[in-house]
């Protein structure tokens, strides 16, 4: 496995506060995140440790964990779900011909394993979380491991490695790159999914900013820090595209951080007013980077 305790990318002079953050959905703790202006990104302090992290995650809200459809907001987020599944599809069948052999890392409950198995691929997962993983197993024939499987793949094994959402909780990305990169055949595809930090409805919710999602999100990137990230390891961001429907979940939960009840209205608007800023300054809500060996 490995190891989890962080702290890779920033040093102590190069820190400073960024923004101050509670824990909205668990715990209430408060937290900082910390900029550093070498990366362009924020790392959230103080980190959990490797024993304690679990259980920011013991929440029945905490939707990729479950396929729960308990009421109009959680059916509406399966809804759209199955909309950016299909998306994610198409996404990954434009980079091969043949072979499709995909490793979906940090997977959930397994609904894009299902999704790309159902047409053609050959599908593995990780995911650390035991409940998702029981999940998963049933959806992808018992190919859904727990994470220390990455160091028992051997190399070169997968045209598509995708992280949708996932790389903000890993505690040693740059490590885990390493390990993508060995897994990953000679013109193999990575595919990132994170929130963006310089959007505008992070500017706007500022520390009520759902994308924080503090301390289970312990970085926080912009395009010019996945862009310095993966260049580390030999890599470079072929192409970045937009999470259009992340800024309306996104302002939808931010709402009722804020205000106590998520106002749809509102979040809708927000989201769309981040949307069309996004069209003309690229920096959507969430990013997806499509990466490749240089």
């Amino acid at each position: 496995m490995i190891p989890a305790k962080a702290g890779i990318f920033i040093f102590m002079e190069n820190k400073r506060t960024y923004i101050s953050v509670e824990d909205c959905s668990v715990s209430g703790e408060k937290f900082q995140l910390l900029y550093n202006k070498n990366m362009d990104m924020l790392e959230t302090f103080p980190q959990p440790s490797l024993e304690k992290l679990p259980t920011y995650y013991q929440s029945e809200d905490y939707i990729s964990h479950t396929d729960s459809k308990r009421n109009l907001f959680e059916k509406a987020y399966h809804f759209v779900k199955a909309i950016a599944l299909k998306r994610k599809l198409k996404l990954i069948d434009s980079f091969v011909d043949d072979s499709k052999c995909l490793l979906d890392v940090g997977c959930g409950t397994g609904d894009f394993l299902q999704i790309a198995n159902d047409n053609g691929w050959n599908v593995f997962g990780i995911e650390p979380n035991e409940q998702a993983r029981q999940i998963a197993n049933k959806k992808a024939n018992n190919r859904v491991y727990e994470i220390d499987q990455l160091l028992k793949f051997e190399d070169h094994s997968f045209d598509v490695i995708t992280l949708w959402h996932v790389l903000e909780h890993l505690p040693k990305p740059e490590e885990h790159i390493s390990v993508f990169q060995r897994l990953l055949k000679p013109n193999g595809t990575l595919i990132i999914a994170v929130p963006n930090f310089k959007s505008f409805d992070a500017d706007y919710y500022k520390s009520f900013w759902a994308a924080y999602d503090v301390p289970r999100h312990l970085w926080h990137f912009s395009q010019t820090a996945i862009s310095k990230l993966v260049a580390k390891k030999n890599f470079k961001v072929t192409k970045t595209l937009p999470m259009t429907f992340d800024a309306y979940y996104v302002s939808l939960l931010s709402e009722k951080y804020k205000t106590g009840v998520m106002n749809p209205f509102k979040a809708f608007w927000i989201g769309w007013c981040s949307n069309m800023k996004a069209k003309r300054s690229g920096e959507y809500s969430s990013l997806i980077y499509v990466i490749k060996r240089r």
